[in-house]
């Protein structure tokens, strides 16, 4: 049996890809050997001559702690006294002779930019204390649960302003904890959204350049900070979701790129190896080593700061060989589809979904149908993804004059034709509110009063939409001036009437929407129904969202595009009754009931009559009728179904690497399992502006 750190087992699961747990073995990890305690260090890079590890624990001074090669490619050490908090980089020999220092890929821990020494980081000795949501969390079907995402930027959300000595005024994690969970919580979000933490070095690529895969930026603290925030959101109900970029990195000669004087982590082909539009380099999937890197990466954070989903960048660039590309090499088949990262994501997915209660959201614009399908199914296996035709379709319709908006109809009716094609989440993102695009409250035309009536409105329209919800901080008080990286929100607008009048409209459509299961319900094409979607002269909307077996709890959302008013505005209802109107979008109205009347209206066999007023939306309620014994039977069977398909989900192995282990291997590693098992959740388990995300 291999006695080395980094063992027999760990290295042929490693070149076959499947060391989930690889972070636990390389990079530098604090252990005893022979009642010595010291610091171990692993490092992969097949080409280099030599490599020795330079710290302030040796003065910085190179081939003092020289590494050992131990096979083909990994290289060891361990360094007796060496403790936590000290500072370390990796000086290569590459294979061209020449040297450079180079940061830990797997490093935990690193310094605040611009300097970016790694750092020896103990990550155990956090005490997490958010056991019951992990609890309450394990297996439960987040589809059929309510997600409302706050996307934040923690270094812009808000400036300590006490700190005047000070050029980032950040937030450290550990305020953000408890001043962000107060807004998230007073607002009625479910999840927030960090916008990229893992450590980069590039303030404006937002953490979209990352260099520190297991590693949360020192901008805002420590590693234990970052977990107490997790921590802090998870003990009072909110899901943290983080942004992973595992499509490419920069040049940065510290970093990953030309390694160990070869392209070890991009492409070599030079038609593969960049993303021009960028100036950052491409993963190459195609090594086993690699993709391995960045599965690890991505179990690392669910399972040692409990992250509950990623939301992975640019995937469509991942996708398609030639995005961005002038000049791009077709696949083995003479086609445009990366095949390597098809099965990277399916492997992925599979392996994530069967091992954790955690999932991966896609931000893509591909044109791939079954992204959200289980790969058994011939997806890609993603838990959710951004539907960015929703969004640049409703925004481009919300930008016309209202004047002109009945001729641009179909682009608000449009995307309920393939919203159940995939599970979409809803999202207005940072990518909408930069770089000339002007914030939500600017995109809609017309003077004050229409555009904050007129944000009201559209927000109301998303809210009953099918999907889940994003929306990028600062536009739920309708945020006047675009984003900008450096500079905090402006808080103030909250004190204006109109504009918090936004906010208190967002905050009641979020808590509506929370209490509400029709709303959140999105798996079944039955739960919305379109009352009218082809009043075009007017401008107005009308569906229904309900659950699947009758209209018991179901709701009715018109929402009106434009300025006009209309004094007996009639709308099809499918029961008798009184219909509650439970919201409208004009601030403190009293609830109004409305008697459904027999008359035939919008094909429905009611009619509800009343005031719909300028840019207003309104919500009512449907009366509650018996069920029958049918609907109660069909009720069973769409629970049974629901359940079938989230647990088939979970079990779906289809795509991940069958490796047997060799004779003489077992016994540190587990290696993967290809059928299901009972398991249980560890506790504790370049500078190219361009390029943003």
């Amino acid at each position: 049996m291999d006695n080395r750190f980094f063992g027999d087992l760990d290295r042929y699961l490693f070149h076959h890809g499947t060391h989930y747990e690889l972070y636990e073995k390389m990079g530098a990890h604090i252990r005893e050997i022979n009642g010595v305690r010291g610091t171990h260090f692993v490092l992969w890079a097949p080409s280099a001559r030599a490599v020795c590890v330079v710290s302030d624990g040796n003065g910085w001074t190179p081939w003092r702690d020289i590494m050992e090669k131990v096979d083909d490619s990994i290289w060891e050490l361990f360094v007796p006294g060496m403790c936590e908090g000290v500072k370390y980089k990796f000086l290569v020999v590459r294979a061209d002779g020449s040297e450079v220092y180079k940061i830990d890929p797997y490093e935990y821990g690193s310094e605040k930019r611009p300097a970016n020494a790694s750092i020896v980081t103990n990550l155990s000795t956090y005490e997490w204390g958010d056991g019951d949501y992990m609890k309450a969390k394990k297996d439960e079907n987040y589809l059929e649960k309510p997600m409302a995402v706050y996307e934040v930027h923690l270094g812009s959300w808000k400036k300590d302003t006490e700190k005047w000595w000070d050029e980032d005024q950040f937030l450290d994690y550990r305020r953000l904890a408890h001043e962000l969970c107060e807004y998230v919580q007073y607002m009625g979000y479910t999840h927030i959204e960090v916008m990229g933490i893992c450590e980069y070095p590039f303030d404006p690529s937002w953490g979209y350049q990352v260099t520190g895969y297991f590693c949360p930026t020192a901008r805002y603290g420590s590693p234990q900070d970052f977990m107490y925030f997790v921590d802090y959101m998870h003990q009072h109900g909110i899901g943290v979701i983080l942004d992973w970029v595992p499509a490419h990195f920069p040049k940065d000669d510290f970093g990953l790129a030309n390694f160990d004087g070869t392209p070890l982590y991009e492409y070599a082909d030079p038609l593969r190896a960049e993303y021009p539009e960028w100036g950052t380099k491409a993963f190459d999937l195609g090594k086993k080593e690699v993709s391995n890197f960045l599965i690890a990466s991505a179990f690392f954070w669910v399972n040692k700061y409990h992250i509950d989903a990623l939301r992975a960048d640019a995937v469509a660039a991942m996708l398609y060989c030639s995005f961005g590309r002038k000049e791009w090499r077709p696949n083995k088949d003479g086609g445009d589809w990366n095949l390597e990262s098809f099965e990277f994501f399916r492997h992925l997915n599979s392996v994530l979904r069967s091992r954790t209660d955690a999932f991966i959201i896609a931000e893509d614009s591909s044109i791939l149908a079954g992204v959200t399908k289980p790969a058994k199914d011939g997806g890609l296996g993603f838990g959710l993804k951004w539907d960015m035709g929703w969004m640049n379709e409703t925004l481009s319709y919300i930008k016309k004059d209202p004047v002109y908006r009945k001729y641009h109809h179909y682009l608000m009716t449009h995307p309920t034709e393939y919203v159940f094609d995939e599970h979409y989440i809803l999202v207005l993102s940072h990518d909408e509110v930069v770089y000339g695009k002007g914030s939500m409250y600017t995109k809609m035309p017309g003077n004050n009063m229409d555009k904050l009536g007129g944000l009201k409105c559209f927000y109301t329209m998303m809210m009953g939409h099918p999907g889940k919800k994003l929306l990028f901080m600062g536009q739920d008080f309708a945020q006047i001036n675009e984003w900008y990286y450096k500079v905090s929100l402006d808080w103030h607008l909250c004190d204006d009437p109109g504009h918090r009048d936004v906010m208190d409209c967002y905050r009641a459509l979020l808590h509506l929407y929370k209490e509400r299961p029709v709303l959140h319900n999105d798996t079944s094409w039955q739960s919305f129904e379109w009352i009218e979607s082809g009043d075009v002269q007017r401008s107005i909307f009308s569906f229904i969202r309900r659950n699947p077996w009758n209209y018991n709890d179901g709701l009715i959302f018109v929402c009106n595009m434009t300025p006009v008013q209309y004094e007996s505005y009639g709308v099809g209802a499918p029961v008798d009754g009184k219909y509650k109107r439970i919201f409208s979008s004009y601030p403190g109205d009293d609830t109004l009931e409305v008697e459904a009347e027999k008359a035939l209206c919008n094909g429905r066999p009611y009619r509800c009559t009343f005031t719909l007023r300028p840019f207003e939306a309104v919500i009512f309620e449907i009366p509650y009728h018996e069920s029958t014994e049918a609907e109660n039977k069909k009720k069973k069977s769409a629970i049974s179904r629901a359940k079938r398909e989230h647990k088939a989900a979970k079990n779906d192995f289809s795509h991940v690497p069958e490796v047997p282990v060799p004779e003489g291997l077992d016994g540190e590693v587990k290696p993967v399992r290809t059928t299901r098992k009972k398991t249980t959740r560890k506790s504790t388990a370049s500078a190219k502006t361009s390029k943003t995300e």
